[in-house]
């Protein structure tokens, strides 16, 4: 029965036509690292971290790669949602991992997951790229920077970006899970608009006017 399973296949090819086999697609153009000159050109798409450290880290978001993950970046920031984050997870040689309101790495936003933006540009040194659970579909507000090159997140996670001045600042980041004294982002803020002033900047309210003493009452007459 095998063979003539095998023999019965040219005569129903033969039948048909022989019909050619359809030529192999084209490969699909794995994304530049580079990010284009009118994605770089506009300033909405930097994004400035001052950490706890003193130093200040800016990544260049690409929207070209991952719209919805780099609009959900841009809106958290707005809101002034990571001033006063952690990076609660960090490992020398891999990545430095915050955005996590509860600081465990079980948090988010308020708003929905993200569907998965994957593409073939490499998880390089410097790159920005979103966090998830296991669920590919998971990514909301936390974000990871690598410090090294790791080869197995490519495809797996979605790049938002890759930092551009300021790696030696990320270099810089407490390690540990979790650090045991964590660096935070004192504040994020967009190329776009103003930097915002630091709390400690914030002008303090004028005081009161002083009130009037109240009089004195004259001494009881002597008796």
């Amino acid at each position: 029965m095998f063979l003539k399973a095998v023999f019965a296949l040219p005569m129903m090819a033969l039948a048909l036509g022989a019909a050619k086999p359809a030529p192999p697609a084209a490969p699909v153009a794995t994304p530049s690292i580079v990010a284009p000159a009118e994605i770089a050109a506009n300033r909405a798409n930097h994004l400035f971290l001052q950490l706890s450290n003193g130093r200040t880290v800016e990544v260049l978001m690409r929207p070209d790669l991952a719209p919805h993950h780099v609009e959900r970046i841009q809106t958290l920031v707005r809101r002034g949602f990571y001033n006063g984050l952690s990076f609660h997870r960090v490992i020398p040689g891999f990545m430095a991992q915050g955005g996590d309101p509860k600081g465990d790495g079980s948090g988010g936003s308020d708003l929905p997951d993200l569907k998965a933006e994957f593409t073939g540009v490499p998880f390089l040194r410097g790159m920005f790229g979103a966090a998830r659970s296991e669920s590919p579909d998971s990514a909301n507000s936390q974000f990871f920077i690598m410090l090294g090159r790791t080869s197995t997140l490519d495809n797996n996670y979605t790049v938002l970006g890759r930092v551009v001045a300021g790696m030696d600042a990320v270099d810089a980041i407490a390690p540990g899970e979790p650090p045991e004294a964590p660096t935070k982002i004192v504040q994020a803020w967009l190329g776009d608009a103003p930097r915002p002033p630091l709390p400690e900047q914030v002008p303090a309210p004028a005081p009161a006017p002083a009130a009037a003493p109240a009089p004195v009452p004259p001494p009881p007459p002597a008796g």
